[in-house]
């Protein structure tokens, strides 16, 4: 009797207002709810790439502890304020960004002054608020990236003084939350129906945040599909099985004392250590002149002293079972 766990359906769309979705999939086998949400809810939250913030450097500022007369910001809430600006790179290359901003009067992002690579999707966000003749001057580094990353691991090498490394978290999602609730799928009623909420920032749709979280897990599983040979074993195998050749294609056919007409017969044909020997069978031996049954004893007996054989014959009841085989596919052995 085959047994098979039932697919479930297609995501299908709840609700999508602004930056929020709400999805479903339906028919999940029993258990497979809490499987798959707990699953996806981990690849949205921590692979999907992003852009932010992670180097910033402002005129006469020399440490994040600094004040900038005329703010009413601190170093601090500024480079917060920055951290929440939601940027957009086309391109995996670093772009700067430069904001200038002189006079009373609030200061946002939309008075960055942009590359082409790089958007804003949040222009209304609040940097800071200056009075009388303030003035600030900023250059702010964007990256993209997986997830939250330290500053300590996104400076590897030191900064130049003045320029202040920022942690940054690339994620786009604000909120992912999932539930599983039971449903009926022909005469059972313990199949689930995974509910899944997505929140982003508004640098990428909730949709599409599902979908490439999909198709993350589905690459990462059919990368482990099958076993691998363990490397340790198959090397081992191969120097236990290269070992003896590698020794014996040191050692001359005039080094195995065979009689002075066998070494003559098997130097004669091209012969000419004990590797090679091992690799001829019988039969192809006894096609040579003066190599006879005897000849093969010797032989035999001298490879065996270097841990050698020649190479075996298949014998006539093997061979009569092998032609059996193939007339039963009509098929003939082929003579040489």
């Amino acid at each position: 009797m085959e047994y098979h766990i039932t697919l479930p359906s297609k995501p299908r769309i709840v609700s999508e207002e602004g930056l929020q979705g709400v999805y479903e999939i339906d028919s999940l086998y029993p258990g497979y709810g809490h499987t798959l949400g707990n699953s996806l809810r981990r690849i949205i939250l921590s692979s999907l790439p992003g852009a932010s913030v992670t180097q910033v450097k402002i005129e006469g500022v020399p440490h994040e502890f600094s004040t900038i007369e005329g703010s009413r910001e601190t170093v601090m809430e500024i480079l917060l304020n920055l951290k929440r600006v939601h940027f957009v790179l086309h391109g995996d290359e670093p772009q700067t960004v430069s904001l200038v901003a002189k006079g009373s009067g609030e200061v946002t992002a939309k008075d960055f002054k942009l590359p082409s690579q790089v958007e804003i999707m949040n222009p209304e966000q609040h940097i800071c608020d200056l009075s009388g003749k303030a003035a600030l001057e900023l250059e702010a580094t964007i990256e993209r990236g997986l997830g939250y990353v330290a500053r300590e691991v996104l400076t590897k090498d030191k900064v130049e003084i003045g320029t202040i490394a920022l942690d940054a978290t690339f994620t786009p999602i604000r909120r992912v939350n999932y539930e599983v609730e039971n449903m009926r799928v022909g005469n059972r009623t313990d199949f689930n129906r995974l509910r899944i909420l997505i929140e982003t920032n508004g640098t990428i749709a909730p949709r599409e945040a599902l979908t490439r979280s999909i198709e993350t897990m589905i690459h990462q599983l059919s990368a482990v599909i099958g076993f691998q040979e363990s490397d340790t074993s198959s090397s081992a195998k191969a120097d236990e099985s290269a070992a003896p050749v590698t020794g014996a294609s040191k050692v001359k056919i005039a080094d195995l004392e065979l009689s002075a007409r066998i070494t003559s017969a098997l130097e004669g044909a091209g012969i000419k250590s004990a590797a090679g020997l091992a690799r001829k069978s019988a039969s192809a031996l006894k096609e040579l002149d003066g190599i006879g049954e005897k000849a093969i004893e010797e032989i035999s007996v001298a490879l065996a002293v270097h841990g050698l054989k020649a190479e075996p014959e298949i014998e006539e009841k093997a061979i009569e079972e092998i032609s059996i085989a193939l007339s039963s596919h009509g098929l003939t052995l082929k003579a040489e």
